[in-house]
């Protein structure tokens, strides 16, 4: 039987931010991610926490992430979405696999992200692609990104190919019992991870760049 974490304090709230980067609709990419987050939320909420998702679907805002990239100013939408997932205090980011990697979309979104926002984030990873053996591209291609970042990756990150979801018992919850295939599994295991990361860290919002700036009254040497 499996042991549950132990969470950090009695309760509180929590907000995870799901990022998909799947392009279409409706896509295996925010299937994954939905039960990624759904295992999460279970985990979070045995232990007594309050849990608000944000869900962000990049294929909504692949136009904004383009002209960003061009202006260094992301506006609107995508401006929102950049503050709901670097305020959030867990994360949970899904990408399909192309040509052994993840997407453009993926990629660009996080490059308009602020480099030093992610900094101990907890974050669990997932992918999607056609066949297993692209599995590998969490470790060789996905996960570098994120230690980059500095986020907090959790040790299990989720690959779902299309046998995979065959394979599962129960596809629309991504739960079963002990003789269900890996999926299901993953998914629980990741999501409890998660879970435990973030019951011992609350995002305490971006650091002020103007904290340390003296007052005027300290600069003319005032009390």
């Amino acid at each position: 039987m499996t042991t549950p974490f132990t969470p950090a304090g009695a309760g509180g709230e929590r907000t995870l931010a799901v990022v998909s980067a799947g392009l279409s609709q409706p896509s295996s990419t925010r299937l994954l991610a939905d039960r990624l987050a759904d295992a999460t939320v279970r985990e979070l909420e045995d232990a007594g926490y309050t849990v608000r998702v944000e869900t962000i679907e990049l294929r909504d805002l692949a136009h904004a992430v383009v002209d960003a990239m061009l202006t260094r100013f992301p506006t609107g939408d995508l401006a929102r979405a950049l503050e709901t997932v670097t305020g959030a205090d867990g994360l949970i980011a899904v990408s399909p696999v192309f040509t052994t990697s993840y997407s453009g979309l993926f990629k660009s979104f996080w490059d308009v992200v602020d480099p030093d926002s992610l900094t101990g984030m907890p974050v669990l990873l997932g992918a999607t692609g056609g066949t297993a053996r692209h599995s590998l591209a969490l470790e060789y291609a996905v996960r570098p990104l994120f230690t980059y970042l500095r986020a907090d990756v959790v040790p299990t990150s989720v690959f779902a190919a299309t046998d995979d979801w065959a394979a599962s018992a129960d596809p629309s919850t991504g739960s079963g019992g002990p003789d269900v295939g890996g999926l299901p599994k993953r998914i629980s295991r990741a999501g409890r991870e998660l879970a435990a990361r973030m019951s011992h860290r609350e995002n305490e919002g971006p650091v002020d760049p103007f904290a340390a700036t003296p007052s005027f009254t300290e600069l003319l040497g005032g009390s």
